[in-house]
C-alpha cells in the first residue's frame, strides 16, 4: 500500500472542511480534504445564520459568496395559527453581521469546497476513509479512491469534517446516545408559486403545528422562485402517516391552513426525503492530534439553523489551535477548542429545548417585550451563541427560563 504524507489532513468537504482549509492555506499549511462523495451533492441545512459570514470572510471566500446569486437573508419569521412575529436580525444586540444567506446546499457547498482548492488544497472527491491508527507519531489514516484502490495517509493532525457520515466517531467508538428525542424530518424542494408581495424571501419561515406544538415545519426560499421544506416531528409522530416520503409530507403540511395558502400554487416535482434520528453526541470532541466539526461531533436541532454556523466555529477555533502549535506554543484541546466550542452548542441547547417544551414559543410569540430584551434574543437566533456579554448566553437556561415564566404569566 502506497503512502502519502500531509501536514493536515480533513475529512469531509462540506462547509467545515472547506472553511478550516481556507484558514488554514491562509497559515501556508499544506491540506489534504477527502470527500467520500461527488460534489455537487444535495444536503439540508440550507438557511445559514449572519455569525457565519464573519468566518466566511476569514477563511477567504466571502467575495465568491457575495457574487454567488444567493437568496438574501435578514431574519426570520414564525408563524402559529393567527399569530405572526418575525425577528431582522439587523436589529441585534451583538455587534457583526446581520445578514446572510439562504443556499442551495449543492451550489454552496461546491462553491467553498472550489475556494479551498484555488487557495491551494488539495481537494479529493469520492476517496472514502476506512480505517484511522492514533496510536503513533503520527495518525495514519488508510483511503479507498473512486477507483477501489486503497492508499494511507501519514497525517501531522486530523480534522473530522465528516458531518453526519461522522467518521471518526464511529471509527474510534466515540459515539455515545444523544439525550435530545429521537426526532426525524421529511422534507422536499418546490417550486413555490408565492406571488411577489406574499412572502418575505428574505426571512425563513418557521411554522408551529395548529395542534402540536412539538412539531413545525419550515420554509426556506431560495432566490430561483423554488424553496425548501420540511417539516420536523418526533418519530412516532411521522410513522403516522402513510404512503411515500412526499404524500406523508404533503400530508402534514396540508395539516396547516396557512402554510397551505402560502403554497397553493407550488409544484410538487421533487420527491421528499428523511431523516430520522439526527442528534447526535460523543464521548469527546477531540484528542490526541484530532479534532471532530460540526455535526460529525455533535447535532442538536434543524430548529434555529444552528448547524452550519456550529460547524463554521468549529473550523476556526480549531486553525486557531492548529496556528499556535505551528508556532510552537502549547495548546490544550480540551481547554482551547473542546470547552469554548460547547459554550455556544449549550447556549443553542438551551434554546431547543424551551423550543419544544412550549416555553420559548411564548417568548418569540409574547407581544409586548421589552426592546432590549428581543435585540439579545434576536442575536442567539442570529447565531451569536459565543456574545458572552449578551446575558441570555452567559446565564443561557436561568434567564431563559425566568422570561418563559414572565411571558406566561403575562
Amino acid at each position: 500500500m502506497r503512502i502519502e504524507h500531509a501536514e493536515i489532513l480533513i475529512i469531509g468537504a462540506g462547509p467545515a472542511g472547506a472553511v478550516a482549509a481556507g484558514m488554514l492555506r491562509k497559515q501556508g499549511r499544506q491540506v489534504l480534504v477527502l470527500e467520500k462523495e461527488q460534489f455537487p451533492r444535495f444536503s439540508i441545512g440550507e438557511s445559514l445564520l449572519p455569525q457565519s459570514m464573519e468566518y466566511i470572510e476569514a477563511a477567504g471566500m466571502l467575495q465568491a459568496v457575495v457574487e454567488a446569486g444567493f437568496q438574501h437573508k435578514n431574519g426570520a419569521a414564525f408563524a402559529r395559527g393567527d399569530a405572526r412575529t418575525h425577528f431582522d436580525f439587523r436589529e441585534k444586540f451583538s455587534r457583526g453581521w446581520g445578514t446572510t444567506y439562504q443556499v442551495q446546499r449543492a451550489d454552496f457547498d461546491k462553491l467553498l469546497a472550489d475556494c479551498a482548492e484555488a487557495a491551494g488544497a488539495i481537494v479529493r472527491y469520492r476517496h472514502a476513509v476506512t480505517a484511522v491508527d492514533f496510536d503513533g507519531e503520527r495518525p495514519l489514516v488508510d483511503v479507498r479512491d473512486a477507483d477501489g484502490e486503497d492508499y494511507r495517509v501519514s497525517a501531522g493532525f486530523v480534522l473530522d469534517a465528516s458531518g453526519f457520515g461522522r467518521v471518526l466517531p464511529r471509527l474510534l467508538q466515540l459515539e455515545v446516545p444523544s439525550d435530545f428525542p429521537v426526532r426525524g424530518a421529511l422534507f422536499t424542494h418546490v417550486q413555490d408559486g408565492i406571488a411577489p408581495g406574499g412572502f418575505d424571501r428574505n426571512k425563513i419561515l418557521i411554522t408551529v403545528h395548529p395542534v402540536h406544538t412539538d412539531v413545525w415545519y419550515w420554509t426556506i426560499p431560495f432566490s430561483c422562485g423554488r424553496c425548501s421544506l420540511g417539516v420536523v416531528a418526533r418519530r412516532e409522530f411521522l410513522d403516522q402517516y402513510e404512503g411515500e416520503d412526499t404524500e406523508r409530507l404533503r400530508a402534514i403540511v396540508a395539516e396547516d391552513p396557512g402554510l397551505c395558502r402560502l403554497l397553493e400554487h407550488a409544484a410538487w416535482d421533487t420527491p421528499a426525503r428523511k431523516i430520522i434520528g439526527y442528534a447526535a453526541k460523543v464521548k469527546s470532541l477531540c484528542g490526541r492530534n484530532f479534532a471532530l466539526l460540526g455535526n460529525a461531533g455533535e447535532f442538536l436541532d434543524p430548529v434555529f439553523s444552528s448547524g452550519v454556523t456550529i460547524a463554521l466555529k468549529s473550523a476556526s477555533l480549531a486553525s486557531a489551535c492548529l496556528a499556535r502549535m505551528a508556532a510552537g506554543e502549547p495548546v490544550d484541546w480540551e481547554q482551547d477548542y473542546a470547552t469554548p466550542l460547547r459554550v455556544g452548542v449549550d447556549t443553542f441547547r438551551s434554546y431547543v429545548e424551551s423550543w419544544y417544551d412550549g416555553g420559548f414559543q411564548k417568548v418569540i410569540f409574547y407581544p409586548d417585550a421589552s426592546k432590549v430584551v428581543r435585540e439579545m434574543i434576536c442575536s442567539i437566533l442570529a447565531g451569536y451563541a459565543w456574545d458572552a456579554s449578551n446575558p441570555y448566553v452567559a446565564e443561557s437556561r436561568r434567564r431563559l427560563q425566568r422570561l418563559v415564566e414572565i411571558c406566561s404569566l403575562a
